[in-house]
């Protein structure tokens, strides 16, 4: 009988303890090959040196917030623009107890205080601690090193491959600085100067006076300004009613800065009444903006967002990001993860942009997925709180180079841009010429490897796909998430840099500009005391589509083909097509009088 009662006691005893974790036991997360293309090995990283280890835990209820973001999105349900709070998305991404527990486990096996995290989200989804680079090989049973890219002279410190505890698989989905390598000084081709296009060096008022009323000039076909666009795409008439709540976001990376001077210039020369009209300037994560040393990335997003929003409150964030190696230095104050920095920051806030634009990307194949899915699903948030986020496609057309995979096979495919391929952003590439416009070559788009085709496109996908039958078959994804979304005119763009007029194009300078006019549809819902638009594309692709301007002429060619064709309808080279601002207010009227 004792030894009864001594037996029950210790089964008792057993199921009431945690189980012990086995920290030794570890799994592969995630491994590179061979280094990605544009890298090369410089040496192993100073065991000393410290940074930023970010670790992104499973977010419980993910689901629900995706639910949420659809619905609150979707114009045909009851719950259609109704944002969430920062507290109710942050409630939704919190990580479920059990993961927060065996995380802090894992760290205290390592000699790290969870109490003494560096930063942590509003969910509680992402945590930042110092570690060094010994600690944080030992913890991930990897070997750091550095890396060095030619091409730009850039030194970052990263992995092959990483692994977890088995025990921790389950909780956590990214840890980084680790594979992403951040080829984010490619992002800057999203735009590119155009010197075979003349300047326009003639006063605006004279070219005002020699255009007919209403008539878009010959010249914009070759000489864009904010004049040619306003006229375009009919928002030359609309007056901004409620710029004191409606504002718009414009994102900088890899110290692009902007310049006021060059803004004031611009605005004298092309937009005259916007004369004066301050850029307001927030940096993040290390970020800076040197007045004296202005990027024609920043200066074109900045200078043509302002002038088509114009007078709406503009913030241009200036993220810090690439930052140079020196061997011995004890600590890297910059672990080059910008759209997670400028995340982190952008959600910390209690209020953001109604509208918010991105002219960066990066080959999709070269981003780790678990990476994607984390980045997209931060993109998400921004959604579900009523932000419109847009990103450019990328001038790769279907994809760069020779469009082989980076799994070690080699084998050709098309290549998607990422963050383009996110299902929660509305991308955007590029058209030229006057009305019809026509695609601009190598405008970036395709189909997605990593995300499945979201509901909201699926009929016109499918629609697209009947007609291209097998073209292509097996070079892109049939099932994956289609992209652009919609297009705008991409060449030709008068800038001002450095005090001198310049010519620019890309999908760089049409996405600030959809911007703008997604803006001034902001404007126009909150002052007739309607939400922001939030997430477009539910709505882009059901009671918007048919007001697009539909291309129906050119392609977009790349990794050795003539890529994809544009057709009547969605195509995945210029989307939908490109706005036409009086028809999408005239359907937000037409709702609005219909309540």
């Amino acid at each position: 009988m004792l030894w009864s009662l001594i037996f029950l006691g210790l089964v008792q005893s057993s199921l009431a303890a945690p189980p012990i974790k086995r920290w030794d036991a570890m799994a592969e997360k995630h491994s590179w090959t061979e280094v990605p293309q544009g890298w090369e090995y410089h040496s192993p990283a100073p065991q000393g040196m410290s940074f930023q280890l970010r670790i992104g835990l499973k977010q419980d209820r993910v689901d629900d917030l995706i639910r949420d973001l659809y619905e609150v999105s979707d114009p045909a349900h009851h719950r259609y623009g109704n944002h969430l709070s920062k507290e109710d998305v942050d409630a939704l991404v919190a990580p479920h107890p059990e993961s927060v527990e065996t995380l802090n486990s894992w760290l205290q096996h390592h000699g790290i205080d969870p109490e003494q995290a560096v930063y942590r989200s509003g969910g509680g989804d992402w945590i930042t601690h110092r570690v060094t680079v010994a600690q944080a090989e030992k913890m991930l049973g990897t070997k750091y090193n550095v890396y060095h890219r030619p091409e730009t002279g850039s030194y970052i410190v990263r992995t092959l491959k990483y692994s977890l505890p088995r025990d921790l698989h389950d909780h956590v989905d990214v840890v980084s600085p680790t594979t992403y390598f951040g080829k984010t000084e490619a992002m800057r081709v999203n735009s590119f100067m155009q010197p075979e296009v003349p300047t326009m060096q003639y006063d605006l008022n004279q070219f005002n006076a020699d255009a007919d009323a209403g008539e878009i000039p010959a010249s914009c076909a070759r000489q864009v300004t904010p004049y040619c666009l306003r006229l375009l795409y009919k928002t030359i008439d609309y007056v901004p009613g409620a710029t004191d709540r409606n504002k718009l976001g414009v994102t900088g990376y890899l110290k692009e800065y902007t310049s006021n001077n060059d803004l004031q210039e611009f605005f004298k020369r092309f937009r005259p009444e916007a004369l004066g009209t301050k850029l307001n300037i927030t940096l993040v994560h290390d970020g800076l903006n040197d007045d004296e040393r202005p990027g024609t990335e920043a200066n074109l997003d900045v200078q043509y967002a302002m002038a088509i929003a114009h007078p709406t409150p503009t913030v241009f964030y200036s993220t810090g990001g690439s930052p140079p190696f020196i061997a011995d230095d004890a600590t890297m104050t910059n672990t080059n993860e910008p759209y997670l920095d400028w995340l982190e920051h952008i959600l910390n806030e209690t209020s953001i942009p109604q509208t918010l634009t991105t002219s960066y990307g990066d080959d999709e194949q070269t981003v780790p997925v678990e990476y994607q899915k984390r980045v997209c699903s931060m993109f998400a948030q921004l959604g579900a709180r009523g932000s419109s986020v847009i990103f450019s496609s990328g001038d790769y057309g279907v994809g760069p180079g020779l469009c082989y995979t980076n799994d070690g096979l080699k084998t050709q495919k098309f290549i998607p841009h990422f963050p383009a391929s996110c299902p929660f952003v509305t991308t955007v590439s590029k058209s030229t010429g006057g009305i019809p416009e026509k695609t601009a070559g190598l405008s970036g788009g395709g189909f997605s490897f990593t995300f499945p085709r979201p509901s909201y496109q699926d009929a016109q996908v499918k629609a697209y796909l009947s007609l291209i039958g097998d073209a292509y078959s097996g070079l892109y994804n049939e099932s994956g998430r289609g992209f652009p979304d919609v297009a705008g005119q991409a060449r030709g763009y008068q800038i001002v840099h450095k005090g001198t007029v310049r010519s620019i194009g890309g999908t760089s300078a049409a996405a600030p500009v959809v911007a703008g006019i997604v803006s001034l549809l902001n404007d126009y819902q909150l002052t007739k005391g309607q939400p922001p638009l939030g997430f477009l594309n539910p709505w882009l692709y059901s009671e918007a589509a048919s007001a697009f301007n539909d291309i129906v002429k050119g392609s977009n060619p790349g990794c050795r083909t003539l890529g994809f064709s544009a057709h009547h309808g969605w195509d995945p080279v210029t989307g939908l097509g490109t706005p036409d601002f009086e028809k999408l207010k005239a359907l937000l009227d037409k709702r609005i009088t219909a309540q």
